[in-house]
């Protein structure tokens, strides 16, 4: 299928772009490097739009009504004029229902594109965070967690304001279930989901706890809902070493994915396994590990090479037990639960192909 997205450069529109990319889907990515006829060429092609773009830092009042209102007038008109009924997700904001600039121009081109007869979807965003979001710019959550792992002083005047969170991988995820039919076109505004509410004062005390995990010798903070997993690995983006490349991994056993490296405290992944699936089998002579999972229900083994002695640790994710593991103990882990599991690994040196100090052997014995 090809999509066409609107602000594909932005923050959202990046981690559109990728997950399109990796389902198959060819991308027509227009933003503000482009011109109007680029945009009508596009639509002539588009099987589906996701329009991201918009304007929420202008210099003037009047932007807000150029960026958000008018320029989803002129899409949807392009769209009639082209003649095709294709449908369109439109990214706007909880800030709708408000008496301000931003959200009577964002209301304003709900009620166009609803009054338009496309197959729409119009989905109210709460405050977006997430790996790649731009501090000091519109995000409290993105400008909290870039000067925490800086040593940058942050500053709050309510610690109890309530503020509601959206991840951008929810967002993503749902408007890709939309592409494939399994959330239908709404003449109402829809929410997704999970929205995560958090005061101030919590998510400030949040990323700093996970800046003194990552630096001590824990090195994996305690998770305790999807929300600070969430939060957990949008953090470790800001304190990414730029020197190293991040590797990712995906076959029919699930996942792994390195979300942060640092010489000093060690490496951190995210293992994702399928129901079933044993990963693993070997054994390091100096590196340390220590594996958490946060999601599903996993049973890590351990046997010192050696012996015949095998150690079983059963982790759940709603218990966020953590397994040491040190050097010369084979070890695998299996997900037996009935749904994906999720893994934290730290491991006390990033990996290198020069010094891997990987060696097969399996936890059973033959």
């Amino acid at each position: 299928m090809k999509v066409l997205i609107t602000g594909s450069n932005g923050f959202i529109g990046k981690h559109m772009v990728k997950a399109l990319n990796k389902a198959g889907h060819e991308v027509l990515p227009y933003d503000l490097d482009k011109t109007e006829e680029d945009l009508k060429a596009y639509i002539k092609e588009a099987d589906f739009v996701i329009h991201l773009a918009g304007i929420n830092r202008p210099l003037t009042v009047e932007e807000f009504y150029d960026g958000n209102t008018n320029f989803t007038k002129k899409l949807v008109d392009f769209l009639k004029i082209s003649g095709k009924n294709i449908p369109i997700i439109m990214s706007s904001s909880i800030q709708a229902e408000l008496d301000n600039d931003y959200g009577k121009s964002k209301k304003m081109g709900e009620d166009y594109l609803f009054a338009s007869d496309l197959p729409v979807y119009v989905f109210r965003l709460a405050n977006v965070f997430g790996k790649w979001c731009r501090p000091n710019y519109n995000s409290a959550a993105a400008t909290f967690m870039y000067n925490i792992a800086h040593d940058l002083p942050i500053e709050i005047r309510d610690p109890e304001y309530i503020v509601h969170y959206n991840y951008v991988e929810d967002i993503v995820n749902t408007f890709i279930e939309c592409i494939n039919c399994r959330i239908k076109p709404s003449k109402q505004t829809i929410m997704v989901g999970p929205v995560h509410d958090c005061k101030l004062g919590k998510l400030a005390s949040l990323l700093k706890g996970f800046k003194e995990a990552v630096e001590s010798e824990e090195h994996l903070p305690t998770i305790h809902s999807p929300f600070e997993y969430k939060l957990f690995v949008s953090f470790l983006d800001y304190l990414k070493d730029d020197s190293y490349s991040y590797n990712f991994a995906e076959d029919q056993r699930g996942s792994f994915e390195e979300i942060y490296k640092n010489a000093k405290y060690g490496q951190i992944s995210v293992n994702k396994a399928y129901p079933g699936i044993l990963k693993g089998g070997h054994y390091h002579t100096y590196k340390n590990e220590i594996f958490m999972t946060i999601e599903g229900d996993c049973v890590t083994r351990l046997r010192k090479i050696g012996t015949n002695k095998i150690e079983e640790y059963p982790q759940k994710g709603s218990e966020s037990v953590k397994v040491r593991i040190t050097p010369y103990y084979t070890h695998d882990i299996r997900n037996v639960g009935l749904v994906n599991s999720s893994t934290l690994m730290w491991i006390s040196e990033p990996y290198s192909d020069k010094t891997p100090d990987t060696f097969r052997e399996d936890v059973d014995i033959k």
